[in-house]
């Protein structure tokens, strides 16, 4: 057994005038991504534990609206910097912005999405204030008999292992956590606190580069606020049976997912893939069509409220993790279920039948 001490410079270190939890709250054009809110959700959990007030950033161009929805999701105090500079996301600009109010305010951690956007500025922000940074995680606690350390913890080695990522002697600590893995809380619209604005500091001039054009992609789909998904795995043996979950999910209102196995045969672009390498998902119904139950895929999906499972198979690993698990071949399971979901939708007035 091998025992970590602690050095002399570790022990010294003083971190009482960093107080808080701060939630970086992601958007587009004005449009704040779910996982700003789940981060908010959790950070007001562990900032009661700890006694601290929990903080949204809101970094942007006309952005004041976004301040009220940050309250309405659980805010105690909003920090704001509201620049026509930052229109559109550029890392320079953004990182900027945030790390100059970390500079000032001292927080004592820090959060963001972990999605591109989220990676990108987190990364650069830890570069200028000189602190460490836990990528992807899934778990996060604070424990305060450790000076409110950052307990963030996500899957390792193909979900076998959870690795804990600790910050001991940097502040703020920091971390992106991955869409999906915590609820969403309650709005509350009458909620109000305090709303401390600041000055970006930065000209247009001196931002190195220039957005040209947005170009959307071509293949977008948003599976971490989808509330049903249709997902199918090696099971389906090529790319033609996908045809047949994509209509189940139409009929359901649903989104359709994948497994790494199915991505990775080339079957169905990676825009669809669940789990440890793909995204984490926690929709109000799953179907599992094919798909074995890896723990890759599972721990990126076994948080959804009602999981089926369809397999051939009746030791598949999935089923132990089904709230339904059913034994039989899909091929003719998920088109009788089409059918018959498609009745409900046309006697309902062709809304989806997912109820």
């Amino acid at each position: 057994m091998t025992q970590a001490l602690e050095t002399p410079s570790e022990a010294a270190v003083d971190f009482s005038d960093h107080k808080g939890i701060w939630v970086y709250v992601q958007h587009r054009k004005g449009e704040a991504a779910a996982v700003s809110w789940q981060l908010l959700g959790i950070g007001r959990q562990m900032a009661q534990e700890i006694g601290a007030p929990v903080s949204a950033v809101v970094i942007g161009s006309n952005v004041r609206h976004l301040v009220d929805e940050a309250f309405a999701y659980g805010a105690d105090s909003v920090y704001v910097v509201d620049d026509p500079v930052l229109d559109s996301y550029r890392t320079q600009a953004y990182a900027h912005a945030i790390a100059g109010l970390i500079k000032k305010h001292k927080p004592e951690i820090v959060l963001y999405g972990s999605t591109i956007h989220g990676r990108d500025v987190a990364g650069a922000v830890a570069t200028i204030v000189k602190t460490g940074l836990a990528a992807d995680a899934t778990q996060l606690s604070v424990d305060p008999s450790q000076g409110n350390l950052l307990n963030a913890s996500r899957p390792d080695f193909g979900g076998k292992l959870m690795s804990t990522i600790l910050c001991k002697r940097h502040r703020p600590q920091m971390a992106t956590c991955r869409p999906g893995v915590f609820p969403m809380p309650e709005r509350d619209d009458s909620r109000r606190g305090e709303v401390i604005e600041e000055p970006l500091g930065l000209r247009e001039e001196d931002v190195a580069t220039k957005v040209l054009e947005f170009i959307p992609e071509t293949h977008h789909v948003d599976l971490t606020n989808a509330e049903v998904i249709v997902s199918g795995g090696r099971g389906l043996g090529g790319p033609k049976a996908f045809d047949m979950l994509f209509e189940l999910a139409d009929a359901i209102g649903g989104v359709v997912g994948a497994s790494r196995a199915a991505v990775m045969a080339g079957w169905i672009p990676y825009a669809h893939q669940v789990g440890q390498t793909g995204q984490t998902v926690r929709p109000r119904i799953y179907i599992a069509c094919g798909i074995s139950g890896a723990i890759q895929h599972l721990v990126g999906m076994q948080e959804s409220d009602i999981i089926i499972a369809i397999n051939t198979d009746p030791e598949a690993q999935i089923f132990k993790t089904a709230d339904y698990a059913v034994v039989g071949d899909m091929f003719k399971l998920v088109p009788a279920l089409t059918a018959e979901f498609r009745k409900l939708q046309y006697a309902s007035g062709n809304g989806h039948a997912r109820e």
